[in-house]
């Protein structure tokens, strides 16, 4: 049987940002089943060259073209054509593909569209509704969107399948030799965050790993932890910040941290490259991760840090809210938004702000730092069996080759081609 061909538009999927590594993840499961090939428009990121590559092991089967933003008219135009593609998939938010849409009478004429979905926040966006309605299909990343699609676009065919992360990488380190390693790591923090007269064996590490970004509050958590340290001693806890310190789309943290006077390694920033392996090495090092942003579709490190068993601290916004609780057991705190605000622009002419109180953050830290080692082990391990349940890797691969299976099976190609009209019959009064 000849294997189906998807074109597919999103971050670069070797790239490390969240977008590329789940557009990763959804192809390597549909390349196991031996059924399915990919052309890939690698975007998103700035490419060293645009040579095409093919992808090691799969050869023919997974091809990427570096390119520019996520794509153009033509470019879509020309890899149609020669191509061929069964199926076109695309990721992120709707606002990088309104180009795409306004060609979609010619693509849908020829192949479905299939759109991996997120949307941070209510009120629901009725202005996106074109765009979902020049869709195919929708497949939403939080239960917040999904609830957005239903209210906005309820004919569109839709569905809830949540990200989820690789547990042989992102696990608790349990055997000798793991927890040798971690709690190296952990006294090279240790060691790091401060001088002699901040030393403190029982100090809490706090864990950031996000982009340094206006919505990700990367400064406002700089400020107020320090304002917290002022409060309660700064030998009681360290903050470890992964991120680009001086982020174009961000704040000048190093800059923000000597004029606080926190160059004393109450707050150490951390910018390698670093693997799957050593990532969940450091969610294991640390006893918390922190994600406040002010609008956050799903948030994946927090859900990283909870497959490794490090309970988190998060704004209830968006997809951190599904991650934090279940509606019953908690594997962290979720803070509340104190405000929120309704914000827009040209392109989003509304959406609600969430932004938590420094009041807010400080008890929730507070009671972090001062929970018992007991009830400490007991988050931990519920955090973990949450993303066994919820976000199972397994369930997440298995769930994208039944999507698509139906997709390709239910819409068919070029001279297949089906449910689509390139007409519409309006009455008009």
């Amino acid at each position: 049987m000849e294997k189906k061909k998807i074109l597919v538009l999103a971050d670069h999927p070797l790239s490390p940002s969240g977008v590329g590594t789940q557009t990763k993840y959804m192809i390597e499961a549909l390349l196991k089943t031996g059924r399915y090939k990919f052309i890939c428009l690698g975007g998103a990121i700035k490419h060293d060259n645009y040579n095409p590559i093919k992808v090691d092991h799969w050869g023919e089967d997974w091809q990427i073209f570096p390119i520019d933003g996520y794509g153009n008219h033509e470019i879509v135009r020309s890899v149609l054509q020669k191509e061929r593609p069964d199926a076109l998939w695309f990721m992120t938010d709707p606002r990088f593909y309104e180009w795409l849409w306004e060609i979609e009478n010619e693509i849908r004429a020829l192949i479905p569209m299939i759109y991996y979905h997120v949307w941070d926040n209510f009120p629901a966006p009725h202005y996106n509704g074109r765009f979902y309605r020049s869709t195919d299909e929708v497949v939403c990343i939080s239960k917040v969107t999904h609830e957005i699609l239903k209210q906005v676009s309820p004919e569109i065919t839709s569905r809830y399948h949540p990200h989820a992360v690789p547990t042989n990488f992102f696990r608790p380190r349990i055997s000798s030799e793991e927890k040798e390693r971690v709690k190296a790591l952990r006294d090279r923090m240790l060691s790091a965050s401060g001088s002699q007269k901040w030393k403190n064996p029982k100090k809490k590490v706090f864990f950031w790993n996000s982009r340094n970004a206006r919505r990700k509050q990367s400064g406002t958590l700089v400020w107020w932890f320090k304002e917290l340290l002022d409060e309660i001693g700064h030998d009681k806890a360290a903050l470890i910040m992964h991120t680009d310190p001086r982020d174009a789309h961000g704040q000048d943290l190093p800059h923000i941290i000597e004029h606080l006077g926190m160059g004393d390694g109450q707050i150490l920033i951390s910018t390698n490259k670093v693997s799957f392996e050593d990532m969940a090495l450091m969610y294991n090092a640390a006893d918390y991760t922190i994600g406040i942003s002010d609008a956050e579709g799903f948030g994946l490190s927090t859900l990283e840090s909870l497959s490794c068993g490090t309970p988190i601290i998060v704004n209830m916004t968006g997809g951190l809210q599904e991650q934090v609780t279940d509606g019953k057991k908690w594997f962290g705190w979720g803070i509340q938004p104190s405000s929120k605000a309704v914000i827009g622009s040209l392109q989003v002419p509304y959406i609600y702000e969430d932004r938590i109180s420094q009041e807010d953050f400080n008890s929730a830290m507070k009671k972090a730092i001062n929970l018992s080692e007991q009830k400490y082990k007991n988050m931990s391990a519920l955090g973990v069996e949450h993303v066994r349940k919820n976000y199972n890797f397994e369930n997440y691969e298995k769930g994208w080759v039944k999507i698509m299976d139906e997709f390709v099976e239910k819409h068919g190609s070029w001279e297949n081609r089906k449910l689509y009209d390139s007409w519409q019959l309006l009455e008009v009064a």
